[in-house]
């Protein structure tokens, strides 16, 4: 198939949000230094920054990903124009927010920084898809809404359907079943955007009875150093609810939280997030963790635990002394993004209640790291092991810089197979078990 196309201020610390690592990553064993000098205790030191920029290639003809032994892995919709995040709906249809950074197409990007503010390249728009017989080939598949601002996270609660889009979270009136939206829009909070923005990305999960829209806004900026002032409200995790009233700071110091889950075991929240570039290859490692309400995570002034970024020594001691780790490191500078956890049964035991992770990819190293899907196994609501390969063959060779596409969001369907949203190669892939 187809298509183209207020509040609280917040000190200096309950801000922020970081820029994501916008390049490509490897996977192989040169991601997992930093997971064995994290999970011994012992960080590595900061070192000399290196940049290893990707350039997509795109797929050839017949050519997919890689998945593990027993699964099966397809296109599910393709001639897309960058992909970006996936939402399904609580009757199956799903919905793909096509978005892009600054202006670029993720197939150009070929820097980790896309220079061009033009919006006029993104395609600004959400696509609907319907698999009805779920065997993978959507029966319908066309643009359910238009004319937005880099959408990213969506949500249905009742009969309205959310868009967070980079500077604001907007309502729609829904019906279940409609192929298109065609009446206006409310922006019900406005999101702080602009400036050095590879943050854009807004995300949105409601909790278990829609009371709550929990919000994850990344800073707009590496650590801060444009100021803090520009990072109010920024690297958090924001509590509204549904009116866009009542909001607040709910979790803070999270550089760039973007995927975000409820554990099916424990029902906590958990998210992914995209730390900070410039302090060497394996710092710091991007991570998964259990979010809890009214947590600092140390962004900008520690990393991992209250490990002082040198950058900002002996400015905020207080904060660095309150900073909490988070629960699993999964790689250094490997864009780890998307995050979803598998409450479904149609894949092996071994995959139930465990979390999928989209790495984008790194640009901030001097090899690759990332540019595949992760899986990590849990058990009793915890991580019960390291992060492992799910979904590869993004990267054309080892040792160079060509890719066949990054993978950013995913999502389970209703019939439990796995939609991996792959931004540089315009392609939603599907992943089911034989």
């Amino acid at each position: 198939m187809k298509i183209r196309n207020i509040l609280v201020l917040g000190l200096g610390c309950w801000l922020a949000l970081g820029a994501c690592s916008s390049g490509n990553s490897h996977s192989g064993t040169d991601a997992d230094t930093s997971l064995i000098n994290t999970d011994s205790g012992k960080l590595p030191q900061p070192g000399e920054s290196k940049n290893k920029f990707s350039k997509v290639v795109g797929w050839p003809n017949g050519k997919t990903p890689v998945a593990p032994a027993g699964f099966s892995v397809s296109k599910f919709a393709g001639d897309l124009t960058n992909p970006r995040w996936i939402y399904v709906a609580p009757n199956g249809d799903i919905f793909v927010a096509q978005s892009t950074t600054e202006g670029k197409k993720a197939s150009d990007v070929v820097s980790g920084r896309a220079q061009s503010q033009n919006m006029n390249d993104s395609p600004n728009s959400i696509l609907i898809f319907r698999d009805a017989n779920h065997d993978g080939k959507p029966e319908i598949g066309n643009v359910f809404l238009s004319g937005l601002n880099q959408p990213f996270g969506m949500l249905i609660i009742g009969d309205s359907f959310y868009v967070a889009n980079t500077d604001g979270l907007w309502k729609y009136p829904y019906k279940e079943g409609q192929q298109q939206i065609s009446g206006p829009g409310e922006k019900i909070v406005e999101l702080p955007a602009g400036g050095y923005n590879n943050h854009w990305t807004r995300n949105i999960i409601a909790n278990a009875d829609n009371s709550k829209i929990y919000i994850s806004v990344g800073s707009g900026s590496n650590i801060g150093e444009n100021g803090m002032e520009h990072e109010v409200r920024r690297a958090n995790i924001l509590e509204v609810n549904p009116d866009g009233s009542g909001e607040r700071i709910y979790a803070a110091g999270l550089r760039n939280p973007v995927g975000m889950d409820w554990n099916p075991e424990n029902k906590q929240l958990w998210t992914a997030v995209n730390e900070r570039d410039e302090l060497g290859d394996e710092l710091v490692p991007d991570y998964i963790t259990s979010v809890k309400e009214g947590s600092f995570y140390g962004w900008p002034y520690a990393y991992f635990g209250p490990n002082e970024d040198p950058r900002r020594k002996g400015e905020k001691p207080d904060l660095v002394k309150k900073t909490i780790a988070p629960d699993l490191p999964v790689g250094a500078h490997t864009a780890s993004l998307g995050f979803v956890f598998y409450a479904a049964d149609s894949f092996p035991a071994k995959y139930r209640n465990g979390a999928f992770i989209g790495q984008h990819g790194s640009w901030n190293r001097s090899e690759f790291a990332g540019y595949k899907v992760a899986f990590v196994p849990f058990k009793g609501g915890r991580p019960a092991g390291k992060p492992e390969d799910f979904l590869t063959g993004f990267i054309v060779k080892d040792g160079e810089r060509e890719v066949y596409g990054r993978p950013v969001g995913v999502a389970v369907a209703k019939d439990g197979s796995l939609l991996v949203a792959d931004d540089a190669g315009n392609t939603i892939w599907r992943v089911s078990s034989k």
